[in-house]
């Protein structure tokens, strides 16, 4: 069988596309790079799902997630133990995930990137059976996102909606009461946000919220402790200017596994910018090389 009848193509019209026009762009910039491919369009996760579904139940060899983190996640989530490659088209609003792989987010880069087809193992992350590929967080964040979506089916757009969310969000505050086991030893915390990142982030400077490898074989934990609205920001503050890691109210630890309890029975846990409602305990652990990826050949690793 030809690799052009082993490409899949899947693609979340609700991140940033929106007519079936963009099924006819896609396929042509493969053909015109020398690979033919099957192009399915989706509108939201459920058919996502099943679109990846399907593609495993055929003969594809690599399944190519365009989207946001959102759709990249979904669709790595189902392939991971399939012995199926992923292929990356960053058409979200953000997508870190490319970003961090050093995927170009121009189209027809990243449709290069595929056909050249250079393979690497990155790790994943996973908390209580769910994966994600980015970072998992409480507190602050998934109460942003679900004021955001409670904005969004009001009719607001995402950014909009995304910053009213952040204000609201900000105004209520709460923190949390965790305590967190890793590697043997008990840490009790008071805290509005704990992340968890897939591999180390860098927290410090104008590359914060970047990661540079992503097969290092840990989890990176950050944890705010008793900070409060004002506190937040002068944090921010000390991390632009590259002055965060003396800092006594904010933690910074690196593990392979971590356990974490509330007094909570079920929580709010969010990944790669999904938020599910989880029971506690919820337990962490990396998992080393799980994820076949097409990267840039100078990323290769």
């Amino acid at each position: 069988m030809s690799r052009s009848a082993l490409t899949k193509v899947i693609i979340n019209l609700a991140s940033g596309s929106s007519d079936e026009e963009v099924r006819r762009r896609v396929a042509d910039v493969f053909e015109a790079n020398g690979l033919k491919v099957d192009v399915s369009l989706a509108r939201g996760g459920e058919e996502i799902a099943t679109l990846t579904d399907e593609a495993l139940a055929g003969n594809w060899s690599t399944i190519v997630a365009g989207g946001g983190d959102g759709t990249i996640n979904l669709v790595a989530s189902k392939i991971i133990d399939s012995g199926r490659v992923l292929g990356v088209l960053p058409l979200g609003t953000l997508n870190h995930f490319a970003r961090d792989l050093g995927i170009s987010h121009d189209l027809e880069e990243a449709v290069r990137t595929i056909v050249a087809g250079h393979v690497a193992r990155v790790d994943v992350g996973e908390v209580n059976h769910h994966l994600f590929v980015n970072n998992s967080s409480l507190g602050l964040y998934p109460t942003i996102v679900r004021e955001r979506e409670k904005k969004q089916r009001l009719g607001s757009r995402k950014w909009p909606a995304f910053v009213w969310a952040a204000v609201t969000a900000l105004r209520r505050y709460p923190f949390l009461d965790v305590r967190l086991q890793v590697d043997g030893k008990d840490f009790h915390r008071k805290t509005p946000f704990v992340f968890i990142g897939n591999n180390e982030y860098t927290m410090e400077g104008f590359d914060i919220g970047r990661r540079y490898q992503l097969d290092r074989k840990h989890l990176s934990v950050y944890i705010a402790h008793r900070t409060g609205r004002w506190g937040l920001f002068r944090l921010a503050l000390r991390a632009l200017f590259g002055r965060l890691k003396n800092e006594k109210d904010f933690m910074a630890m690196q593990t392979s596994e971590l356990t974490i309890e509330t007094k909570h029975k079920r929580l709010r846990v969010a990944f790669d910018g999904e938020v599910d409602v989880m029971e506690r305990p919820l337990h962490y652990h990396i998992r080393p090389g799980a994820l076949q990826v097409i990267v840039p050949a100078n990323e290769e690793k």
